[in-house]
Formats: C-alpha cells, sequence, structure tokens
C-alpha cells in the first residue's frame, strides 16, 4: 500500500471531531490523528510494518494519561514497562474508540473473497478510560466499498470505505467531515 492522505470525520455520538494523516510507504505505516471529544483531547500515533501488522500505538489525552502497546507482530504485546499481555495473545490489530481509522487495519491487512467473514481478535483501546482489552470482531466484505461490522453484544454495522480502504461512513458513529 501507499498512501499520503489526510482525512477527517465528526462523531455522531458524541460529537467529536477528528484529523488523521496516514504515510504508507513500502517499509511501513505511519498514522497520527487527533480526536476532539466534549471531554477531553486525544493523539495518537500507530505504527505498522510493511505487512500492516500494528507495531507500536501511543494515546496521549490532554489530561496528561498516557497508554502505550508494543507488539512483535504476531500478537504478543507488551507495555510501556516491557510487562507482556498476556490478555492480548493473538492480537494482531487495535481498535481505538473514538476513531473509525481503526477499521481500516484489518481491511487493510487482510485479503477479502466477497460474502466470507473473517474474524479478528483485536486489542480494543477504549479512549474514554484509557484501558485495553482482547475483543472479537467479524468483517464480512460485501462489495468493493462496503463491509458488515460485528462486534460485541451483537453490535453490527455496515461501513462504507473509500479505494484507499478508509472508512467514509459509519452509520449513527462517523461520516466524513467537511
Amino acid at each position: 500500500m501507499s498512501l499520503d492522505r489526510s482525512i477527517r470525520w465528526r462523531g455522531l455520538d458524541p460529537v467529536t471531531l477528528e484529523h488523521c494523516h496516514v504515510i504508507s510507504t513500502p517499509r511501513d505505516t505511519r498514522i497520527r490523528g487527533t480526536i476532539v471529544t466534549p471531554t477531553y483531547g486525544l493523539f495518537y500515533r500507530i505504527k505498522l510494518d510493511d505487512t500492516e501488522r500494528v507495531r507500536t500505538a501511543r494515546l496521549e489525552r490532554t489530561d496528561g494519561t498516557l497508554l502505550e502497546l508494543f507488539s512483535d507482530g504476531a500478537g504478543n504485546w507488551s507495555d510501556d514497562r516491557a510487562e507482556p499481555l498476556p490478555n492480548l495473545a493473538g492480537c494482531i490489530d487495535i481498535d481505538i474508540w473514538p476513531t473509525p481509522l481503526t477499521n481500516s487495519l484489518p481491511i487493510w491487512r487482510s485479503q477479502w473473497t466477497i460474502g466470507t467473514p473473517q474474524r479478528f481478535a483485536m486489542a480494543w483501546i477504549d479512549g474514554d478510560e484509557m484501558t485495553v482489552q482482547r475483543n472479537e470482531q467479524i468483517y464480512t466484505q460485501l462489495d468493493t466499498g462496503h463491509f458488515r461490522f460485528q462486534g460485541a453484544n451483537g453490535f453490527e454495522r455496515i461501513l462504507e470505505v473509500d479505494g484507499d480502504g478508509l472508512v467514509v461512513d459509519y452509520p449513527g458513529l462517523f461520516a466524513l467531515a467537511s
């Protein structure tokens, strides 16, 4: 993947504004984003290796709360003190609340057959609480521009993505900002 692009989303519930920049080369992908919520600001940086696997994630809120995660790309994680995080074993991707950007990670990394669901173990990061936990998710490509996303507790949405695999419509939660 080769990409050098900025994108903005507005969150619908809660109301947020996000600006994100993705730079992808044959060597790696670097993502930087800023989210403004009603109660805090969140800066995030994600680095993917040349196979689109998450290697580092750093989140910092405007109140100074910091969360850093490191991965070997094979599903083994540690925190900023190099302490292993066994509850995330097998997770290749991350999913950060509140951004639709991280829905692109498994889309970019995987080979797709229309109508065939794929299950992913995600390191799900709650930006409100600055915590991380394992979360199982299912993605199914419906056509070139749409994926069914199924999360925990029966949550389901049809995500619209653009030609770069970035979410442009996440019904009820996120839309492109003008």
